[in-house]
């Protein structure tokens, strides 16, 4: 409920009454006239959230002076999306690169925000998480994406931006919700979510989801996938509590490596046609993520936190990557690895607030030590027929006597190994009711080992130590009370082995003896916005970037070794809107235009220069807007488009994929306040169009799936 002027209107209220009780002079005839009491309800705001969960974030979003895009429960679940890559496309500013294989990342999640890659930059509850997959929706409450340069944030990393996925965890309320979906294409979803509490100060979760379909419009391309998360909190009612959980997660797909370039795009085939083998080709992941938090909040509003975690992931994938020969006829290449990523990590901060000379202050200050270790098996293959496949006919059934694949030990098997600490610090400073302060600092020492020949006990073959400083610094004016103009600076630093031998968008991040001794590249970032509250619900922001990245690691020519001479810069506009526009529409958009230049440049693997070229995986202009509208009180209907420009996708830019608008819609009606049932389209068109490129094995584009529709009864009781 929400009362107006509450001040105003019951200050007479109160006078009255004590005047009547004080046995006051007025006649009993004289009627006493109060004030109008205004109440009205107020819906929830399913699109629109007020406060990060990550606690470095000292003030609320509309007073932070970054561009920060929270996608909330209510947007992933009416968009329909599945999986993390499902829900980042409705942020524009992001694209999705296809890796090289090297530690697994061929076949995982790997977006790029603001043209760098963030592949590790993807948090889990403020972790880094460096497992390579391709990570599910069902346990996420929301996921948060913080735009720009993030190195006091994150820690060191964190070029375009930075990803946190914020789990579902056991909470004071009891229900049971949950959903039934089928759909086209084999479409088979489960999914539930439970919260009980246990007396008066305990409650438990249990979060689960089985998923089973076949991709829309790629023949012999499937998904099966099954989770579940269970969350414990003892003492939800007194200072001290402490959460447990477990996440865990298995898949077992298809994978599918789309279609290679000619002629500077991928080849004119059908969108359908699959060009590795059906019943060889498979990827298995396992992910197990245990994680303990303790928290304690003292007589003073000082909360001290300590946050433990350990995980452990698994990605073996044997796939058939299609090259051009002579066209229409392509080669079909074995490409598999097998990689086991271990993290531990603890991170110990105090959240706390302070008043000096009536300036008042906000702070969080922590430590946080992680140690990430990947085992790469090489693989061995065990000769056999490869043959060629007609890309206007292809067969997709291996022949007899086919090349298999196995990960014995061998000498080829490598380890990486990254040891982080980092001590942090972030204030608030409200000098008055219109300026704020936004600072930050981080200090990182960072590790990082490549063994090769681990079989044979080889050690130490590439060795970095890094330590640095990264600071966030921002100035916020708030012209009004629900509105606000800010500038920040902020920067970043990407030190040999960040990936912990993942091949990212830098030549070279593995550690070796030739680049072991290469300084880290540095990232700074300027920012210039505006947030604005308006309408009683609908959030929206403006900002103008300039981000610089200089020391890049590029090959010299004179040396033909790597070398700290590359510069690239990314400069754009960002522009969005979330929340309610009325108590029956929603809406969940934005705009990005990036200009991006590599500014000094060697030569890359085919020897054409990319000075003064685009970034790779940059799309120049994107949007999307998801939006729904209350139709009738029991029915819902709402759509989304979603548009990104053509990109280059390697840095000589002799490889493109094209733009394309992709259009969604769905509809909701509500039996009642417990059920309703969910009818969700995707992909309207039909349209063809590319998901992820990269410039790997020639060049390689995954076709996106084609026209998706799926039914889902949702309950919660």
């Amino acid at each position: 409920m929400k009362i107006r002027n509450y001040d105003a209107a019951m200050k007479p209220v109160a006078t009255a009454v004590a005047m009547l009780f004080a046995g006051s002079a007025y006649a009993a005839d004289e009627a006493v006239t109060l004030p109008e009491l205004q109440i009205q309800s107020q819906k929830e705001n399913p699109y629109k959230v007020e406060k990060s969960a990550n606690q470095k974030f000292t003030a609320p979003l509309k007073d932070t002076p970054k561009t920060v895009t929270v996608i909330t429960e209510d947007v992933i679940k009416d968009s329909g999306s599945l999986t993390l890559q499902d829900a980042l496309r409705t942020t524009p500013g992001i694209t999705f690169g296809v890796g090289e294989g090297g530690s697994g990342g061929a076949m995982s999640d790997r977006p790029f925000i603001r043209g760098y890659d963030a592949q590790a930059s993807i948090f889990v509850d403020g972790f880094r998480d460096l497992a390579t997959q391709n990570r599910e929706v069902f346990a996420i409450e929301r996921v948060e994406v913080i735009k720009g340069p993030g190195g006091a944030f994150d820690g060191q990393g964190s070029a375009g931006g930075s990803i946190n996925i914020v789990t579902k965890k056991a909470k004071a309320d009891n229900f049971t919700a949950g959903s039934v979906g089928i759909g086209t294409d084999n479409y088979r979803r489960v999914t539930f979510d439970g919260n009980y509490m246990l007396g008066d100060d305990a409650a438990i979760r249990l979060v689960g989801m089985t998923h089973d379909a076949d991709t829309p419009g790629r023949d012999g391309v499937d998904v099966k996938r099954w989770g579940f998360m269970p969350s414990l909190t003892l003492g939800l009612n007194g200072p001290t509590t402490a959460t447990m959980s477990w996440y865990h997660m298995e898949s077992d797909d298809t994978p599918d490596r789309g279609f290679p370039f000619m002629n500077g795009k991928p080849i004119p085939a059908s969108k359908d046609h699959f060009f590795g083998y059906t019943n060889r080709d498979y990827q298995e992941t396992t992910t197990d993520i245990g994680t303990l938090e303790l928290k304690h909040t003292f007589d003073n509003d000082v909360t001290l936190r300590n946050i433990s975690r350990y995980g452990i992931s698994d990605n073996e994938y044997v796939m058939s990557s299609p090259r051009v020969t002579t066209y229409p006829m392509l080669s079909r290449t074995n490409h598999a690895r097998k990689v086991k990523t271990t993290s531990v990590a603890n991170t110990t901060d105090v959240s706390f607030g302070f008043e000096t000379a009536e300036i008042k202050h906000t702070m969080n200050v922590g430590v946080t030590i992680s140690r990430d270790v990947t085992y790469q098996y090489r693989n061995v293959a065990v000769a056999g027929v490869n043959p060629e496949v007609d890309a206007n006919n292809p067969n997709n059934t291996a022949p007899a006597g086919v090349a298999t694949v196995s990960f014995p030990d061998h000498d080829a098997n490598n380890r990486s190994t990254s040891f982080n600490r980092s001590i942090y610090a972030f204030d608030t400073i409200e000098f008055n009711d219109q300026w704020l302060l936004n600072a930050g600092i981080r200090y990182d020492k960072f590790e990082a080992r490549r063994h090769v020949n681990i079989v044979d006990g080889v050690e130490g073959v590439g060795e970095s130590d890094n330590g640095s400083f990264n600071y966030q610094l921002g100035l916020v004016y708030k012209v009004q009370p629900n509105g606000s103009i800010y500038a920040t600076y902020a920067t970043s630093t990407v030190p040999m082995g960040i990936s912990n031998g993942a091949v990212g968008p830098d030549n070279g991040s593995d550690i070796s003896v030739a680049t072991q001794d290469l300084d880290p590249e540095r990232v700074k970032s300027f920012e210039v916005g505006t947030k604005w509250d308006v309408l009683d619900g609908l959030a929206l922001n403006a900002a103008v970037f300039h981000i610089k990245r200089t020391d890049s690691r590029v090959t010299n020519v004179d040396t033909g070794l790597l070398d700290n001479i590359g510069e690239t810069k990314v400069q754009g506009l960002e522009l969005g809107a979330a929340g309610r526009l009325t108590d029956k529409w929603n809406v969940f958009a934005g705009y990005t235009y990036l200009d991006s230049e590599q500014v000094k440049t060697a030569t890359n693997a085919t020897g054409l220069a990319g000075k003064g070229k685009s970034l790779p995986t940059v799309a120049r202009n994107s949007a999307s807007v998801w939006t729904t509208y209350e139709l009738l009180p029991k029915l819902t209907v709402g759509g989304g488009a979603f548009y990104t420009d053509e990109m280059y996708v390697n840095t000589a830019n002799t490889l493109k994929v094209p733009s394309y608008v992709r259009l969604d819609a769905m509809a909701t009606y509500k039996f009642d306040e417990r059920i309703n049932l969910q009818l969700n389209v995707q992909n309207l068109t039909d349209k063809r169009y590319f998901s992820n490129a990269g410039s790997s094995h020639g060049g390689l584009a995954t076709v996106a799936a084609g026209r998706f529709a799926f039914l889902s009864l949702n309950f919660k009781f």
